[in-house]
């Protein structure tokens, strides 16, 4: 496993525990039903994972990034805040 997929995993579940693959985890910050059932493990990729490991964990994952920053959205208006990865994400060409 890399360093950035280590980073990002022991992020969003030092809170909650258990354990989520990188693959697994890549799916969900890109699956709109993750916002609608409020998965804390995205809302911690999002809103406690630093921007630019972020963008880093999307990149190596492969995870679509416009898909990604709507499920991004969607979290921050269910939160009353804005995310960074909402305004701060490179789209890829």
């Amino acid at each position: 496993m890399s360093r950035v997929a280590i980073k990002v995993l022991t992020t969003v579940t030092a809170p909650y525990g258990g354990s989520l693959s990188a693959h697994d985890l890549a799916g969900r910050i890109a699956d709109p039903g993750s916002a609608e059932r409020c998965d804390p493990l995205v809302f911690a990729f999002f809103s406690e994972v630093s921007p630019g490991l972020q963008q880093a964990f999307i990149d190596e994952m492969h995870v679509d990034p416009t898909a990604a920053r709507q499920v991004a959205a969607r979290f921050s208006e269910l939160a009353g805040y804005s995310l960074p990865f909402v305004s701060e994400c490179r789209l890829a060409a």
